[in-house]
């Protein structure tokens, strides 16, 4: 679990590569976040799901939670480990 900590990760690529082999076989990664930019303590929900796409997450659960103005993100790591040349920023527009 990341709770309302996601978006202080300086180099999110890098944290969630190095993570990938410490979870179990069918193991989760699950974020809750507040839906708002990074530089005021969030993660939109769409840079969030791009960046784990990027080192080779799929998600698997999204739940809005409204009354804390944020949301519960749930993720598996599906595919090989992508090498860190082949991963790509996520750009928001």
């Amino acid at each position: 679990f990341m709770v309302h900590m996601y978006h202080e990760i300086a180099q999110p690529y890098e944290f969630l590569w190095r993570m990938r082999p410490s979870l179990r076989r069918g193991g989760l990664v699950v974020v809750v976040d507040a839906d708002r930019a990074t530089q005021n303590h969030g993660t939109p929900p769409v840079l969030l799901r791009c960046e784990f796409a990027a080192v080779g997450y799929a998600q698997v659960g999204f739940r809005e939670l409204r009354s804390a103005g944020g949301y519960l993100a749930t993720f598996r790591a599906a595919g090989r480990r992508p090498d860190p040349a082949e991963i790509r920023a996520c750009r928001m527009k």
